[in-house]
C-alpha cells in the first residue's frame, strides 16, 4: 500500500486509520479497494466486498484452492453458503438476479476445486 500511495504524497497513516475503521467488523478478510488520489493529496476510497475466492475458502474451511481443480477437490460448500456469498458480492457483480450471482460464485468454486451440494443438480451442474 505504501508503495502505491507514497509517491503521491498521501498521508498513509490517515488512510490506514480510515480503512481500518471501515473494515473493523471483518477481521482477516481481504478487500478490494478503489482509491482516488487528488492533486491536493487528498483521497477518497471505496471498499468493495471481498473476492469470491476468499469467501469460498473461508466457507469451505480451506487455506487454498486446488492446483488441479478438475482432478483434485479441496472442499465443499452448501447451497446456502453459495447464496450467502452471492448476496455479499451482489453489489459488485453485473447482475441483480440472485440465481445468476450464485452461478457466478459456482464458477469460481469450480475453478478452485470446491464442490457444492447438488441441490442444483436439476440444472445439470456441479
Amino acid at each position: 500500500m505504501a508503495t502505491a500511495l507514497g509517491p503521491h504524497g498521501v498521508n498513509i497513516g490517515q488512510f490506514v486509520s480510515a480503512f481500518n475503521s471501515e473494515t473493523k467488523d471483518s477481521p482477516g478478510l481481504t478487500f478490494t479497494v478503489d482509491i482516488s488520489v487528488y492533486r491536493d493529496r487528498s483521497l477518497d476510497f471505496v471498499v468493495k466486498s471481498p473476492p469470491a475466492s476468499v469467501l469460498l475458502k473461508r466457507a469451505a474451511g480451506v487455506a487454498r484452492g486446488s492446483g488441479e481443480p478438475n482432478k483434485e477437490k479441496v472442499g465443499r460448500v452448501s447451497r446456502e453458503q453459495l447464496e450467502d456469498i452471492a448476496k455479499t458480492k451482489m453489489e459488485d457483480l453485473n447482475t441483480d438476479d440472485l440465481d445468476e450471482a450464485v452461478r457466478m460464485v459456482e464458477g469460481t468454486a469450480r475453478s478452485m476445486g470446491i464442490e457444492w451440494d447438488s441441490s442444483n443438480a436439476e440444472r445439470g451442474e456441479e
